[in-house]
């Protein structure tokens, strides 16, 4: 399938609706389709992704500036005419490979009306499909409706087009746009933006290799345990544990992060009893080791830029050291602002002042799952952070949502 995405302005113009454009066109170009991003001002994103330029389309062309204050006035002129039929022809061109077309605000916004005339020409033909894509509504903002008259060409921007599909960016937005379009709201797709935790968090290309390998945006919760594998470490605790939340939680992973201890030969007998009892657990598919992360054939040393994106990923840290000369992760949970469950040890103690969840690592493993799970629960942050990642990540929006729309599958209403 060849798309077309189209706007006034595209990547690297900064603004919202070009942002969505910029991850639309390299998630839907990694999933295999075609795209092509059409707009009066930009540069191209990709060089697989073709950028057309139709200076026209821009809302800030002084043809378009000066044909906007007359139709502001009530005044549509020869040069409106002559423009949306110039626009028109280029669009034709443009779009004639186009199997689809996703047209961001044209159809419900005025700042370019000769060119939401012209696409509202393109629709009447059937083909390319119409997708409208709308954030704003010239006709509902009260910035805006001086400007707006009865008639031709501003009627366009509140009247259903035939056989154009429509898509809002939130149910309140839907509710608004079937309002005005006097249409049902069911009628109206829900499809928001959202947020790329890889950018967001700054995650570089090794810690995206690990999440790639071991299908971490999939997991929850995600928990974290910063140490070298060795036996004060009491590794094999937090296995249980892990076993235990697998019950309630099948999708749990818990990331070890350090490799067998350098200093003893009797750590990777250590690694080898995890390793039997990670398999009689039935928790293989949730353990992760980072040092594992190019292979059993060579052991990774994760430096400490991947140990701080980790702790961004992770929803929590369990640390259930025997023995501790200090414990650096109740620090470093402190700075990533990440709850951490951890031994109720002197140098655990003293260096979380006890305002941290301590636990007794001589204890039952059901104690530690149990406060694991309370935290869960009742954590309003962590429900809120489970809730965008589910909803609201672009990978998860395009896969869910955007991509069922465009194969005809239809898609659920956004909760």
């Amino acid at each position: 399938m060849h798309i077309s995405i189209l706007h006034y302005a595209a990547p690297p113009i900064i603004g919202g609706v070009e942002s969505t454009i910029y991850h639309h066109a390299r998630l839907l170009f990694q999933a295999g389709y075609q795209i092509s991003i059409v707009a009066g001002r930009g540069e191209s994103i990709n060089e697989k992704i073709p950028f057309i330029l139709i200076p026209e389309a821009d809302s800030r062309h002084p043809r378009v500036i000066e044909i906007g204050k007359q139709l502001a006035a009530g005044e549509t002129s020869e040069e409106f005419i002559q423009l949306r039929d110039e626009i028109f022809t280029s669009l034709s061109n443009s779009l004639r490979k186009s199997d689809l077309v996703i047209v961001h605000n044209a159809v419900t916004l005025h700042k370019n009306l000769p060119l939401t005339a012209a696409l509202k020409l393109i629709s009447e033909r059937s083909e390319p499909r119409m997708l409208a894509w709308c954030h704003d509504f010239a006709w509902q903002d009260a910035l805006y409706t001086p400007d707006l008259h009865p008639g031709y060409p501003w009627d366009l921007l509140k009247t259903l087009w035939p056989g154009v599909e429509y898509v809002a960016v939130s149910d309140h937005r839907r509710q608004r746009l079937a309002k005005l379009l006097d249409i049902k709201a069911t009628n109206i797709q829900v499809i928001p933006p959202g947020v790329d935790i890889s950018e967001f968090l700054e995650i570089s290309h090794t810690c995206q290799d690990f999440i790639d390998q071991t299908q971490l945006m999939d997991s929850e919760p995600v928990i974290l345990l910063p140490a070298r594998i060795t036996r004060r470490k009491n590794i094999e605790f937090a296995f249980q544990v892990t076993a235990l939340l697998k019950k309630n939680y099948p999708q749990v992973a818990l990331i070890v992060t350090g490799p067998p201890g350098p200093h003893n030969l009797k750590n990777i007998e250590y690694l080898n009893s995890l390793l039997d009892l990670r398999k009689s657990l039935q928790i293989e598919p949730n353990i992760h080791f980072v040092y594992q992360i190019y292979g059993l054939d060579e052991v990774f040393n994760a430096p400490d830029y991947l140990i701080s994106e980790l702790y961004r990923l992770s929803d929590l840290v369990l640390f259930p050291s025997l023995r501790e000369g200090f414990g650096i992760p109740v620090l470093e949970a402190g700075i990533a602002r990440i709850p951490i469950f951890a031994s109720d040890i002197p140098p655990v103690r003293e260096s979380s002042a006890g305002m941290i969840n301590l636990f007794d690592p001589q204890d039952e493993p059901i104690e530690v799952a149990d406060m694991i799970e309370t935290f869960i629960e009742n954590s309003r942050s962590y429900k809120l952070r489970r809730h965008v990642l589910k909803n609201y990540t672009w990978q998860s929006i395009v896969k869910n949502k955007i991509i069922p729309l465009l194969e005809g599958k239809g898609v659920e209403s956004h909760d």
